[in-house]
């Protein structure tokens, strides 16, 4: 087990309708299925997992915290670096999901686009736009 915090190895999102928020992971992003039950999918993304665990779950994994609603305004939002943010929309608006914003040119040198998942979580496009930067 590692002694330093330096990296993130897991992101669990609660979600409402577990079967409809794997469906999309599985149609968006094609990664496959790394451990599936009843509460939760866990999808492999590179380096990082992401876990999706159904609410009645999540309470009991955070108790005593509180699991906030969904929809209830974003909180969060995860960025995939691409070479080009155009031809990944059109990619999604082929599979079918509608984007939240863009692609726009920011003042910081990146082209963005996003979307939102069915459990409310905002996911960014990212492309570089300034000469000789890697994405």
């Amino acid at each position: 087990m590692r002694t330093t915090l330096n990296e993130i190895n897991a992101i669990t999102l609660f979600v409402e309708d577990l079967a409809a928020t794997k469906q999309f992971y599985q149609d968006v992003f094609g990664h496959p299925i790394l451990f599936e039950d009843d509460n939760s999918v866990l999808f492999q993304f590179g380096n990082t997992m992401v876990n999706l665990l159904v609410t009645p779950a999540a309470h009991d994994l955070i108790n005593p915290g509180i699991v906030g609603p969904p929809h209830g305004g974003a909180r969060v939002q995860f960025s995939i670096f691409v070479d080009d943010v155009d031809r990944e929309c059109a990619e999604l608006e082929r599979r079918g999901v509608p984007l939240l914003n863009g692609p726009i040119d920011r003042a910081w040198g990146m082209r963005t686009a996003t979307f939102v998942d069915p459990g409310g979580h905002i996911w960014e496009l990212a492309q570089n736009l300034r000469a000789g930067d890697a994405s």
